[in-house]
């Protein structure tokens, strides 16, 4: 469990690049190497490079200083324009910020976003995975494998950002490459992680590059002959009703919404919504939906990483009658937590077996919990200690 948490913490640490057109491979030799490099051997996921402070490595989430003298505005300047097309630099001027990917040979690949900060430069450069990792490489439960192979209908994955959304829908994307001799079609904005065809062939759509927007995209996706439609994210009601619509019409959607729990989830999808139509998207949502993956990632006991903690919702009767009626909304909580024997489980009771195995600690558990004190209670429940246990409570 711990290589394939360590495993996930470095592919969730990376994504691939903003603009597919504006990558490049990197000039024979570049200033900003030696901290790349440093990035790579300290399994870092994120360079900070920021006037008036020292270089920083997030590694398993916290930000570390690589080294102690501070940069200047000039000194950043000479690290990252060397990294820059002219393309890339002309939208730079433009905008005061923009993003691209960077190959580095021998070292990898990153994506780059420059922006300025009271007017000066500065960047952060984010380690990408340089293929999509399989679920089970990730140590995935394998109702996710059964979610991705579904053949029709709705799946969910939230979480805030940096949670790993982006390499569990990769995961997943590529559970059916291998699985489905399917046609594919992401919509992205902007590309991440880059597939390869295998029984699937698969079609990535940047936004702004390859399509206008993600309503024009979905619209335009089933003169396109899809099986499987990944929507990057649901960011307004053309868009949640366009993948509502290719659910209900046998397709298979995955998509992304930044919500912490699957009630929360369903809440912000109708919500969405003028009030007169909340009652037909709710009706919609329920027959279409098949699950949500809602995640974040906790810090390991070992230090070595982050985990994944998961909630997970497979839907059935009791799941769609909640979601339709919206006075029993508020049911889904208890019924994901009740329904082990479909594969669900909230968020806290994976965060109890990992503190009870000792995989995540009581001080991180208390830390990221939904509700501290029902997971001091199953704690308890469990086994630990009273006194153990109460530390989570409080």
């Amino acid at each position: 469990m711990s290589e394939q948490s360590e495993r996930y913490q470095q592919a969730a640490g990376g994504r691939a690049a903003g603009s597919h057109r504006a990558e490049r491979p990197a000039p024979a030799s570049l200033g900003v190497e030696p901290y790349l490099r440093a990035v790579v051997a300290n399994a870092a996921s994120d360079l900070h490079l920021k006037p008036g402070s020292p270089a920083r490595l997030r590694i398993s989430g916290v930000l570390r200083p690589v080294r102690d003298s501070l940069l200047g505005s000039d000194e950043i300047a000479e690290l990252v324009l060397p990294t820059m097309t002219d393309a890339v630099a002309a939208q730079f001027a433009a905008a005061n910020e923009v993003d691209y990917a960077l190959d580095v040979a021998g070292i990898g690949r990153f994506r780059v976003n420059v922006y300025r900060t009271r007017g000066e430069l500065a960047a952060v450069l984010r380690h990408i995975s340089d293929r999509p990792l399989t679920l089970a490489e990730l140590g995935m439960p394998e109702v996710l494998t059964r979610l991705a192979l579904q053949p029709r209908g709705l799946v969910l994955v939230t979480g805030p950002t940096g949670a790993g959304k982006t390499t569990t829908l990769a995961a997943m994307v590529e559970e059916i490459n291998i699985n489905r001799a399917v046609h594919i079609v992401t919509l992205e904005d902007p590309i991440e992680i880059a597939h390869t065809d295998k029984l699937a062939a698969i079609s990535q759509r940047e936004i702004g590059a390859d399509t206008r927007n993600f309503g024009t995209a979905l619209r335009a996706v089933m003169r396109q002959d899809p099986d499987v439609v990944l929507v990057g994210e649901m960011r307004d009601a053309e868009t949640v009703r366009a993948a509502l619509s290719a659910a209900e019409t046998g397709h298979l959607v995955l998509a992304t919404l930044h919500t912490t729990d699957a009630r929360e989830s369903v809440n912000r999808i109708v919500d969405f919504f003028a009030e007169y139509e909340q009652r037909q998207v709710r009706l919609s949502l329920a027959a279409s939906l098949k699950g949500i993956v809602c995640q974040r990632l906790v810090p390991r006991a070992d230090g070595s990483g982050r985990i994944a903690v998961m909630e997970l919702l497979v839907a059935d009767a009791r799941i769609a009658e909640a979601v339709a009626d919206p006075d029993k909304t508020d049911m889904i909580t208890e019924l994901v937590a009740a329904g082990s024997y479909l594969g669900m489980h909230s968020f806290d009771q994976h965060l109890c077996r990992l503190v009870l195995e000792e995989t995540v600690t009581l001080a991180d558990a208390r830390l990221v919990a939904t509700r501290p004190h029902d997971l001091a209670v199953m704690l308890r429940r469990a086994g630990m200690s009273a006194v153990r246990a109460e530390v989570v409570a409080r």
